[in-house]
């Protein structure tokens, strides 16, 4: 899905063949002592993607591919932060809404929107790029955000549901174009499919008892919460 050398012969083992050199590498050098609990914060330090580099990716993305692309920073506990990139929806979007960079007029408008979908609320569909402080690595999930009105108080669900990986056909010729500007500015991504099992022979240290599982690639990368898991949050 994510390959943009489809029809070249070989191009996807070469390129996958130096992808996953580019993670042992990455994953030796932050995790010496290969274990969940031992990451080299002073190797770790500055060998990643900046918040500033993360917005200007945001508009760059926003440019090519004629969408919204809206930027976040990842909390405290991530070693990343996000674009979003829109595929599905009218702007102004959900994501810009609770994220606070609407001003007031344009927020009225996604609040009547929701007024008007009422019971049915809305749906929109986006390619979320988390970009790794750790490393100059990209990785891209299909991502489902959903806004319904509660029950006379005002207040409004809203739920970011990722997938695995990017699945959806239609999202294809996006992704390609999304991997090309990532190209262009140096940050190489990686297939997410390929990083959502545990590295071998990698101590999952306490990751086991907080999350019930061993950590995937993504999450020494990336973030630590399971690559699937769904965040709702209320906005009044």
């Amino acid at each position: 899905m994510s390959c943009t050398e489809c029809g070249r012969k070989g191009g996807c083992d070469a390129r996958k063949g130096t992808m996953f050199e580019a993670i042992e590498h990455a994953l030796g050098r932050l995790y010496p002592g290969r274990s969940w609990n031992r990451r080299d914060e002073a190797a770790a330090f500055g060998a990643g993607l900046s918040a500033g580099e993360g917005d200007a990716l945001a508009r760059a993305l926003a440019a090519r591919l004629h969408t919204t692309a809206v930027f976040r920073a990842g909390d405290p506990d991530e070693t990343c932060d996000y674009v979003y990139v829109q595929c599905l929806g009218r702007p102004p979007s959900l994501l810009e809404w609770r994220e606070g960079t609407l001003d007031d007029t344009r927020a009225s408008v996604v609040r009547a929107a929701l007024a008007q979908a009422g019971a049915a609320g809305i749906d929109e569909l986006y390619l979320r790029v988390a970009l790794s402080s750790l490393a100059r690595f990209a990785a891209v999930q299909e991502v489902a955000v959903s806004a319904r009105s509660g029950e006379g108080d005002g207040a409004v669900l809203l739920t970011e549901t990722p997938r695995a990986g990017v699945f959806d056909p239609m999202l294809l010729r996006r992704m390609q174009q999304l991997v090309g500007v990532l190209a262009e500015q140096q940050i190489r991504h990686l297939d997410f499919g390929e990083i959502v099992e545990p590295p071998a022979d990698y101590d999952p240290g306490d990751y086991l008892a907080e999350w019930g599982r061993p950590p995937a690639i993504a999450n020494y990368l990336f973030y630590p919460q399971p690559p699937a898991t769904i965040v709702s949050t209320t906005l009044t």
